[in-house]
């Protein structure tokens, strides 16, 4: 048996979960995207350190931090530090995502000796 003052309680529990479950991910969604787009500029910087690499070692022609920018614009990032030390190549990436700057750094180049 219900009362009047519980009519339509129902509706506005639902009403409630539904505003809830909606406000949730609104914020749940960026943040997650957020993270693939991290993992992307990631990717991009040891994609663009291994090219660097492959041209400081003499397999593909040209400067190796050319090539390097060429690789992280490639994939959808841009290059703001090259630095070569012999054959080992080293670069910084970012890209924007909601106003913010995800940055990445990786390293290439050939295996340490003494190393398997």
């Amino acid at each position: 048996m219900t009362t009047a003052g519980d009519r339509g309680s129902g509706s506005l529990l639902g009403l409630a979960i539904v505003g809830a479950i909606a406000a949730l991910s609104f914020i749940v969604v960026p943040l997650y995207i957020g993270l693939s787009v991290r993992a992307s500029v990631s990717g991009a910087a040891d994609a663009a350190a291994l090219a660097g690499a492959d041209v400081a070692a003499g397999i593909s022609p040209g400067d190796p931090c050319v090539i390097a920018a060429s690789v992280a614009a490639s994939n959808g990032t841009r290059l703001t530090a090259c630095e070569v030390d012999g054959l080992i190549v080293t670069v910084a990436t970012t890209a924007a995502f909601l106003g913010l700057s995800l940055r990445a750094t990786a390293t290439a180049g050939p295996p340490e000796v003494g190393t398997n």
